[in-house]
């Protein structure tokens, strides 16, 4: 149940960075703070969820899962490196810009089947 709440917390705070960035293209303050808390609090879901699971960490929502925080994982670190050697305010490349957006969509994909394989198995 509290990997659930901070989950739906780090969805808050990615999309809020995401979207920021996606609209001025630019390092923020925001983008870097909503960026970061966002991975924080997938860290500590994804602790909890594993430690509440009798499924094992193997499971075909795990995998999508992991794989959905590395890559939210590989994109603050682009956007953190980008910070430290331009700045703040520094116009974000399209290939960054990109990622970040790619990155973002398989974290939602990744969170939406997360919460349909909980409704599912609540059903049967």
């Amino acid at each position: 149940m509290v990997g659930t709440v901070i989950v739906f917390l780090a969805l808050t705070f990615y999309s809020i960075g995401i979207f920021t960035e996606q609209k001025h293209k630019k390092v923020l303050r925001r983008v870097i703070t909503f960026l970061t808390m966002g991975i924080i609090a997938d860290i500590i879901a994804t602790a909890f969820m594993i430690a509440g699971s009798s499924k094992g960490l193997f499971t075909f929502h795990g995998i999508i899962g992991y794989s959905a925080l590395v890559a939210m994982l590989i994109d603050n670190i682009l956007i953190w490196r980008l910070r430290l050697k331009t700045g703040i305010g520094a116009d974000v490349p399209d290939r960054i810009h990109i990622y970040s957006r790619y990155a973002y969509i398989w974290w939602v994909v990744a969170f939406i089947t997360g919460g349909l394989l909980v409704a599912v198995s609540k059903m049967g």
